[in-house]
């Protein structure tokens, strides 16, 4: 796996097509059949394929298409944890106390 964090929103946007094309290759399906599955034209399809300003709409309805929607947990996974809910937490104590003593 190559690390991303210093490609270009437009590099990042053809490597995300041509992993989709290769998903679609892999399933055996042309770009025409894809297409209609996914009830959009060749040409969205092909634009999103080549990195080529497509929308999140396009991208949602490709990746139903090839039945891979978990690739949306993978884009935006669901936080687990709200960073703030742990700050607002009291802290444990970080020693026991001895109680007096009585008497």
């Amino acid at each position: 796996m190559t690390s991303s964090s210093f490609n270009t929103p437009n590099e990042l946007q053809q490597q995300l097509g041509e992993r989709l094309k290769r998903l679609r290759l892999s399933r055996n399906l042309d770009q025409r059949t894809t297409a209609e599955k996914a009830g959009l034209s060749e040409k969205a399809l092909r634009n999103l394929e080549a990195g080529r300003g497509s929308t999140v709409e396009t991208l949602l309805r490709v990746l139903k298409a090839l039945d891979s929607l978990q690739g949306i947990d993978l884009l935006a996974p669901e936080a687990t944890v709200n960073p703030l809910d742990l700050l607002r937490q009291p802290k444990p104590p970080q020693r026991a106390r001895r109680r007096p003593r009585e008497g």
